[in-house]
């Protein structure tokens, strides 16, 4: 049986409980810098769709990419390549930058945007190095900046945060996490098997960062320590070591984590999160419509949440951030403790010790 108490707080939640300025504020206008299909097919119509939002210039490394896409957006008053965006171009059409390229371009882009006193929001993971990593949190001091992690403004994930908080399932002990595609049928010429492009791997660079910030993020805890074990059998993944990977981190509090992550599995994902007192499960957790279940003893109830863009909550998270100038939670320096994380797991397939992160 729900307690009362866990029944108010189900009852009392608010998805947008970040909210603080008028949904028709703004609008904050957007250079989108990389136009892969993430940015045309998600980014862009989620922008679109906002309230608080619109596109104005976008970025390609082609000429031709850059004005294609903006003769076809209404609201895109320039496109440029990515030399004419870090030469300046066109910088009072627009007040944030969200780059959306390749891991080790992010920082170049991201510089250019701060030294323009610009906004940014960057796709994670931040960057391909730590090394790099903290050269991003340096460029962004004096700019507001953000690292897009979707997860954290998904209904299911701050609803789970909040029963996490509020003792629905006792204190946490273990969390068990599992993110998989395939991308074999997308051919073997793709930066995520690029590690100059990607950084460290494939798996747990692309897709294990989920379970690791996700888990974070509903924990309210930062990892600490980290082990791994990882194979690469197929010709597509010879220049990462990932193609499958298992590995655990430790969070603060004695919390234990099991992750898995392969771009060469079945689609799915799902997050555990195990407490004392009862169990939150979410599923699936990083692909399509997630769902959150909550057991306790012998009642396990399903937990209704508002079905929402993902993409749409996190553009209009960071408009509603800088509307009401407030700094965002996944700030660079955020970002840097996960890619401490990522460096350590790595390094423990790689040497096969428990390393800090």
């Amino acid at each position: 049986m729900v307690s009362d108490g866990i029944r108010e707080v189900l009852d009392s939640f608010s998805h947008r409980d970040w909210a603080e300025s008028e949904e028709d504020a703004g609008p904050i206008r957007f250079a989108m810098v990389g136009l892969g299909w993430w940015t045309r097919d998600q980014a862009m119509p989620a922008v679109a769709d906002s309230g608080r939002c619109e596109t104005t210039v976008v970025v390609s490394g082609s000429a031709e990419k850059a004005e294609e896409v903006a003769d076809d957006e209404e609201t895109v008053e320039a496109g440029l390549t990515y030399e004419e965006f870090r030469d300046g171009e066109a910088r009072d059409a627009y007040d944030a930058v969200y780059v959306c390229t390749p891991n080790a371009r992010h920082l170049e882009h991201v510089e250019a945007a701060a030294e323009f006193g610009k906004a940014v929001l960057c796709e994670k993971p931040m960057e391909a190095t730590v090394e790099r990593s903290e050269d991003l949190v340096d460029a962004c001091e004096d700019v507001p900046a953000m690292i897009a992690y979707r997860m954290h403004t998904e209904p299911v994930v701050r609803r789970a945060r909040e029963l996490v908080r509020e003792g629905a399932i006792g204190e946490p002990v273990h969390v068990h996490g599992d993110m998989s595609q395939s991308i074999v049928g997308w051919g073997a010429d793709q930066w995520r098997l690029d590690p100059e492009l990607a950084g460290y791997g494939t798996s747990v660079m692309d897709l294990g960062i989920y379970s690791v910030n996700t888990a974070r993020f509903v924990l309210d805890r930062d990892p600490v320590s980290a082990t791994a074990t990882m194979r690469s059998n197929h010709d597509y993944f010879t220049e990462v070591p990932d193609e499958v990977a298992a590995f655990t981190v430790a969070y603060e509090d004695a919390v234990l984590a099991s992750f898995t992550a392969s771009q060469n599995a079945d689609l799915g994902s799902h997050l555990r999160i195990v407490g004392s007192e009862g169990t939150l499960l979410i599923e699936p957790a990083f692909h399509g419509e997630c769902t959150l279940e909550l057991s306790v003893g012998e009642t396990t109830v399903e937990i209704d949440s508002p079905e929402v863009d993902q993409m749409e909550e996190e553009f209009e998270y960071f408009a509603d951030c800088l509307l009401a100038d407030r700094e965002p939670e996944a700030t660079p320096a955020h970002g840097l403790v996960d890619m401490r994380a990522l460096e350590a797991i790595y390094e423990s397939a790689e040497t096969g010790e428990r390393v800090e992160c």
